[in-house]
């Protein structure tokens, strides 16, 4: 596989979207989700695409929406116009919902659980096993993932206070993860007294 999965910074993107159908809407929503600028060429918008600050405009006027953009998404069933948005867009990031293969940033499919976000790539194999994926991952993320994911953020900016070395760091927050009390106190929702637990624990190192 010649892909590695990568986030990208969307706060201010310039992204031009060629298309205003479901698959461009969808697009459209997740970058302005994220703080990018959106622009579509097409017919028209959803009323929340426009109340989110997308801007409609014509496909007359592609050649200047590509030299704004930082990154084009072909999301057109008019493979002509497609092909020759691409064509002019070399030197962009370009995303090809219709050929993504033929592009060099992919959209995987993703969700958000509690702040964390999750990703599932099939390699442009299967779209409907990556849903199938998603439905089986929400199934099995628990309240107390999220809770022990919040914990290990507390204990890791607390910890690179007073601890150097990474991998002295990195066995405190083992030892945490598997402390039995701070697994009770998650269970009973007892966040900040896990956290002031927590400082308990690391106050001990010292």
């Amino acid at each position: 596989m010649d892909w590695t999965s990568l986030y990208l910074k969307t706060a201010n993107l310039n992204v031009f979207i060629l298309g205003t159908g479901e698959v461009a809407t969808r697009r459209a929503n997740k970058f302005l989700d994220h703080g990018a600028n959106v622009k579509l060429a097409g017919n028209k918008l959803s009323n929340e695409l426009e109340s989110k600050g997308a801007i409609l405009c014509s496909t007359n006027d592609v050649n200047k929406l590509v030299n704004w953009s930082d990154l084009v998404v072909i999301a057109s069933g008019d493979r002509e116009l497609s092909d020759y948005v691409c064509g002019i867009a070399k030197g962009k990031l370009i995303n090809r919902a219709d050929f993504p293969q033929e592009g060099d940033v992919i959209v995987p499919t993703s969700f958000n659980i509690g702040g964390i976000e999750f990703s599932i790539f099939t390699g442009g194999k299967s779209p409907l096993m990556a849903r199938q994926l998603r439905k089986k991952i929400q199934s099995i993320i628990t309240e107390e993932d999220i809770l022990e994911i919040e914990l290990q953020d507390y204990a890791r900016s607390k910890l690179k206070n007073v601890v150097e070395n990474q991998k002295e760091r990195r066995k405190c927050l083992y030892e945490i993860l598997a402390d039995e009390e701070i697994n009770i106190l998650i269970e009973n929702g007892k966040v900040n007294e896990a956290k002031d637990y927590i400082d308990e624990l690391i106050r001990g190192l010292f």
